[in-house]
């Protein structure tokens, strides 16, 4: 049988959720891939769970998902302990044909998915933020393995990424494929975020913006600060993902972002910007009343084109995949030479831990069956 070890940054509801499933998921991947994916090391922001036998047991491993899930620290953990670097993590547990599993939401991460990939592992980025730093970055990250003249096809390399740009949709993987027909992508464009598809709908439907903003704080649609949603940046993050996936160089501050607030309103308390929110109504029912007479509706888009990524509120015609679109569906239309004047289309599920942890385990999957 074939194994790949995994060592697991994050254990918050993507990192816990894929613990669940490849437990699950032992018996499967066993009798249809001959393969076992065993768990040396589970790390969170300061804590670590660390094994120096052939893996964690899974009953321990389901019982850390539950201890984080009550807000505990692995430091405090009574298998576990402090940790002050994940690099030290990787050399201490990792073995041969070891895959880095990063499933945080920081960039302090980078120092040892690199040191992961000069050592010879293998990386899977659930984790948008160290992809979209400094460009330099993304180079490293995206085409190790590649041979000495850089001509290794995209999917041998050592990393995969497919979960940052619509968590389990194949939006990454379609990418590829276009580039790799030699197919010409001339525009991107897409609904990337679940929450603001949400806000959208209710808007179409006539409702005010702050009754559907305060109902999607209250279901946990949005991160506790509302804010990190409206403003866009995480939208952008993902548009810049496929910017450079077509081999732009390109920055994140060269992207254009309209979030969905004023600036004045980015010093408030959460609370106080929530009271504020009506105040945004009036402007919001008259993009919506001004879309409807065109014959259009409101989405949150993000558009790759020309060289430049631009994100932020914009009318689409209402026949349209991104006018038909509802609730919290994320969509991505690749327009190319071959898909025109019809777009390429991707709808789904776009957000949600179980489904960006099936992405996840979908990429482990593939990276260690690989040669």
């Amino acid at each position: 049988m074939h194994h790949a070890s995994i060592v697991l940054f994050g254990v918050g509801g993507v990192g816990g959720a894929l613990i669940r499933q490849i437990v699950q998921n032992r018996a499967h991947h066993a009798t249809e891939y001959d393969l076992a994916l065993p768990i040396l090391a589970v790390c969170d922001r300061d804590g670590a769970v660390v094994t120096l036998d052939d893996a964690i047991d899974d009953a321990t491993l389901l019982n850390i998902v539950d201890f984080k899930a009550n807000k505990g620290r692995l430091a405090n953990y009574s298998q576990g302990g402090p940790q002050h670097d994940l690099a030290a993590v990787i050399d201490i547990a990792a073995r041969p044909h070891t895959i880095i599993v990063d499933c945080t939401a920081t960039e302090t991460t980078v120092p040892a998915l690199l040191t992961a990939l000069e050592r010879g592992y293998r990386v899977v980025l659930a984790n948008k933020k160290p992809l979209t730093i400094q460009q330099e970055v993304y180079d490293r990250l995206t085409r190790a393995g590649e041979t000495a003249d850089g001509h290794a096809p995209r999917q041998m390399t050592a990393t995969r990424w497919e979960t940052t740009c619509g968590a389990g949709l194949p939006v990454i993987a379609t990418l590829n494929r276009l580039i790799a027909s030699g197919d010409s992508v001339s525009r991107i464009a897409g609904a990337f975020s679940g929450t603001l598809g949400f806000v959208m709908t209710g808007l179409q439907q006539g409702r005010r913006f702050s009754e559907v903003v305060r109902e999607a704080h209250q279901l946990g649609f949005t991160e506790p600060d509302p804010r990190d949603d409206l403003g866009g940046v995480d939208v952008a993050r993902k548009a810049l993902i496929l910017a450079r996936g077509l081999g732009w160089r390109i920055e994140m501050e060269q992207a254009s972002i309209t979030g969905l607030y004023p600036p004045e309103m980015t010093g408030l308390s959460v609370t106080a910007f929530l009271d504020a929110l009506p105040s945004l109504d009036a402007h919001f029912q008259q993009m919506v009343d001004e879309a409807a007479a065109q014959g259009k509706v409101l989405r949150y888009v993000a558009t790759v084109a020309d060289g430049g990524c631009v994100v932020g509120p914009q009318t689409v015609d209402a026949a349209s995949p991104l006018g038909q679109l509802r609730g919290a569906d994320n969509l991505v239309e690749f327009h190319t030479r071959w898909y025109h004047p019809t777009p390429l289309v991707l709808q789904g599920r776009g957000a949600g831990v179980d489904a960006t942890a099936a992405g996840v385990l979908s990429d482990i999957v593939e990276l260690a069956l690989s040669k």
